[in-house]
């Protein structure tokens, strides 16, 4: 029986994978949050790994407030990069295999085209900074990992674009959603089997993946397609807007060419339409 941590448990993607989880009985899981296993401290990390005989460690662990990181990069980067580290090396002492959840924000948003694992990483917000310095850490110190860049994630669970959108067109209010990039919505939960399903085949093909929901959309589409999806749709109370004011710098575009994973472990992806549709039912 293969036994896996997963960090992160409070966040969206951990939950995900805890009712992933049920489809996986041969697996034996340990859900760790912050206050159960904080990542942060080296000490704990390298304790917890040598008292529990471990097969993979999924970090789903990650300060994700992209906003927020730019006035306190400090902790982006302790979450991000240095606690990573500690789970890095933990797992190389122990000969734990390390699946590790990055993102489209490593890339700057300029191509025109989806990007390829092989494109140029250069973050354009701390954030992603932080991110991709996590992901060149695992590549220093490990040889067994899975990098899985993902893209928009939502789910049902914690605060997301998906939830907020819901929960505003629920109560009326009137919206303005940037048009300025495009990227795919991507389902937690197809990310989370994903994931479950690379250790139930037993995957020794290590490295860096892309993985999305298939298409593309701006902001200003997943929003339409989620009220439309949830009968809330009313052409009145939502605006395009092309001048949508952040702190932090995004991509314009951080579509993901996600052919590898899709190859590799010959899994299908679905259609990020669909998938919301599958979630909203």
């Amino acid at each position: 029986m293969k036994k896996i941590l997963v960090t992160g448990a409070n966040g969206q993607l951990g939950k995900c994978i805890k009712d992933a989880s049920l489809n996986f009985p041969d697996f034996e899981f340990d859900f760790k949050t912050r206050e159960e296993l904080n990542i942060e401290d080296e000490s704990s990390v390298r304790d917890y790994f040598s008292k529990n005989k471990l097969d993979y460690c999924i970090n789903a662990a990650a300060y994700t407030n992209v906003e927020k990181a730019e006035s306190e990069p400090d902790k982006a980067f302790a979450v991000n990069a240095e606690a990573v580290k500690n789970i890095a090396i933990a797992c190389k002492n122990q000969n734990v295999v390390l699946i590790h959840i990055s993102t489209d924000y490593v890339f700057n948003g300029e191509k025109q085209i989806p990007y390829t694992e092989d494109d140029k990483t250069n973050p354009i917000n701390v954030y992603g900074a932080s991110k991709l310095k996590g992901e060149q850490i695992i590549q220093e110190t490990l040889n067994d990992y899975f990098i899985l860049r993902t893209s928009w994630l939502y789910s049902q669970y914690g605060h997301n674009f998906y939830n907020s959108i819901v929960k505003f067109a629920t109560q009326g209010k009137e919206l303005s959603i940037t048009t300025e990039q495009t990227g795919t919505p991507t389902n937690a939960n197809n990310l989370a089997n994903s994931i479950l399903n690379i250790i139930a085949i037993n995957s020794k093909k290590f490295g860096i993946y892309n993985f999305s929901n298939t298409g593309e959309a701006t902001w200003y589409d997943f929003a339409k397609v989620i009220m439309q999806q949830t009968k809330q749709f009313d052409p009145t109370k939502l605006a395009k807007t092309d001048h949508y004011r952040t702190f932090a710098k995004r991509p314009k575009n951080s579509v993901l060419n996600t052919l590898k994973f899709k190859n590799t472990f010959n899994k299908e992806l679905i259609n990020w339409e669909k998938s919301l549709s599958m979630l909203i039912k």
